[in-house]
């Protein structure tokens, strides 16, 4: 059985990777149940990378109707990066580095919100602070709108984008429908997902038959390959006036190589991609003649707190809550992980799950969700999709019909080490 560490200590929580509609749930879940338990909670300014600074934020300035407001609020509250840490063998002195941080202000419980990456950030610290002595608890938080976390049955963030995507898709389709006779005939929409199409995928509940958008979706798990994309643009037009294309931003050819390769890496050694809509609307001009738009949500997509899921975001702050919860119990390198209990009725629950599971793994679409022909999706992964686009929980909104998002005061920490030289 965990034992709980003997100080009493302060919880320090990170946001890291790309944000969400409601990775702000999850933070408001962290310092609400932290409050009540009396634990103070430090926050990272900009991710690890604050706490590799000793850059951090005393969540207590905020009043209590601030920490609530963020449950509305998109973005990330206190910042978040890309910077994935060496490793241990790499670069030791960057985890040294985290301990001495964390060891100067009391801190010992850890929580990270993000990805693959996150998970594996949090795993490392957690078995440093062991090699180092430092009694610390170290707890992965489930966030990524690619829904590619392994063991955890969704992503909370991914939910809200899915609803918005599927939305997006329908919208943008009854207006094609309106003009196709005399205007454009295709409509092509770029979504995210490198390597997993569960986004793409969540476009497919906007409509159901040969003849309802999307008409074609195309998913980075499955070969592109021009001359079928091709037939089947030109035969969907023919039959029904007009197609909608929902496509990942990482579909690759047979060969394997990214359709929108921008030539660069990030933070992570991930491609940039440049592009995928405006590479497929050139192949439907030039190969077929037809008059074609194309859309990249980007950020829209994943920072539509308007929109968002209420079961999306209901999951992301029961994995706060549930992160603190395992970190005062004595938990350490462990995650909060959903767990389906039912389709119909939808159900679920928590569960800690070991973050050596859920480290640099990553969940693909399964093979069962997609159609034979590749280019749509299945009953298995309607019923899947369905209950986490369920619901709304629009925010509170002022006199100028604007949603009222609230900016916290982030107020700093006073350093008491030498600055980090990277």
């Amino acid at each position: 059985m965990p034992q709980r560490p003997s100080s009493p200590g302060r919880l320090l929580y990170a946001q890291s990777g790309g944000v969400t509609a409601v990775i702000n749930a999850t933070a408001a879940g962290v310092i609400e149940t932290a409050r009540a338990r009396g634990v103070k909670v430090y926050a990272a300014r900009s991710g690890i990378l604050g706490a590799l600074r000793e850059d951090l934020i005393d969540t207590s300035k905020e009043t209590a109707a601030a920490i609530a407001a963020l449950r509305h609020t998109p973005g990330g509250a206190f910042g978040s990066c890309r910077y994935k840490l060496k490793s241990l063998d790499a670069n030791r002195a960057e985890y040294e580095r985290l301990i001495e941080v964390l060891r100067a202000h009391d801190i010992r419980w850890f929580l990270y919100n993000g990805g693959n990456d996150s998970a594996d950030t949090a795993l490392k610290l957690s078995q440093i602070g062991k090699t180092l002595g430092y009694d610390l608890a170290c707890i992965g938080v489930p966030k990524t709108v690619d829904n590619d976390l392994a063991v955890t049955d969704c992503c909370p963030g991914f939910g809200s984008v899915a609803k918005y995507t599927a939305v997006s898709t329908l919208e943008a389709s009854i207006d094609l429908a309106s003009m196709a006779e005399t205007s454009t005939k295709v409509f092509i929409l770029e979504v995210m997902g490198r390597h997993a199409g569960w986004i793409a995928a969540a476009a497919g509940l906007a409509g159901d038959g040969a003849d309802a958008p999307p008409h074609l979706i195309l998913f980075p798990e499955h070969a592109f390959d021009e001359a079928t994309f091709l037939a089947k643009v030109k035969a969907t037009v023919a039959r029904v006036g007009w197609c909608t294309v929902v496509a990942s931003e990482g579909i690759r050819d047979a060969a394997g190589n990214f359709l929108a390769d921008g030539g660069t890496r990030d933070a992570f050694g991930h491609v940039q991609l440049g592009g995928v809509a405006p590479t497929l609307a050139n192949l439907v001009k030039e190969k077929l003649g037809l008059k074609v738009h194309w859309a990249v949500p980007d950020y829209l997509q994943r920072s539509a707190r308007h929109w968002a899921s209420k079961t999306d975001a209901e999951q992301a702050y029961a994995v706060g809550k549930a992160a603190v919860e395992y970190a005062l119990a004595g938990h350490n390198a462990v995650m909060p992980v959903i767990v389906r209990t039912s389709d119909a009725p939808y159900r679920w629950k928590l569960a800690p799950a070991p973050l050596v599971k859920v480290a640099n793994r990553e969940k693909k679409l399964p093979k069962s969700f997609v159609t034979r022909d590749g280019f749509g999706i299945t009953a298995a992964a309607r019923r899947y999709l369905s209950p986490l686009i369920a619901g709304e929980l629009p925010p509170p909104t002022g006199k100028d019909g604007l949603p009222k998002y609230v900016r916290l005061k982030n107020v700093a920490v006073a350093k008491k080490l030498p600055a980090w030289t990277p």
